[in-house]
């Protein structure tokens, strides 16, 4: 996640960016900012997915990146590693049904800490 956002970045800064990425960058830029700030932030709709977090042995929460967008982008996450800090492990499509195992598909990233700049 780290080198994604990283690339996003970068290519943003010196105008390489295409327009999809650009949307891409600014709604997940926005939306660390507001993590980052207040995790229960309304805007993000932050909430366990408790099926994530049975499978991998520590709290996942999900955030809203986007809304009403047939491509709408969840970003998952969790606490730590250390005190205070919150470890960006997934952007995805948002899963459509819990009915039908669409959590199930959802791979995590392992820890790797992003930085918001």
């Amino acid at each position: 996640m780290a080198e994604l956002w990283q690339e996003l970045q970068v290519s943003y800064r010196n105008g390489s960016i295409s327009k999809k990425d650009t949307v891409l960058y600014k709604k997940w830029r926005k939306a660390l900012k507001s993590l980052s700030e207040d995790p229960q932030y309304p805007g993000l709709r932050a909430h366990e997915i408790s099926s994530l977090s049975a499978r991998y042995g520590m709290k996942v929460w999900q955030s809203y990146l986007e809304n009403n967008n047939s491509e709408a982008r969840r970003m998952f996450w969790v606490y730590g590693p250390n005190r205070r800090d919150i470890t960006i492990i997934e952007l995805d499509p948002h899963s459509e049904s819990r009915k039908n195992g669409a959590y199930n598909r959802v791979e995590l990233s392992k820890f790797a800490k992003i930085m918001y700049c």
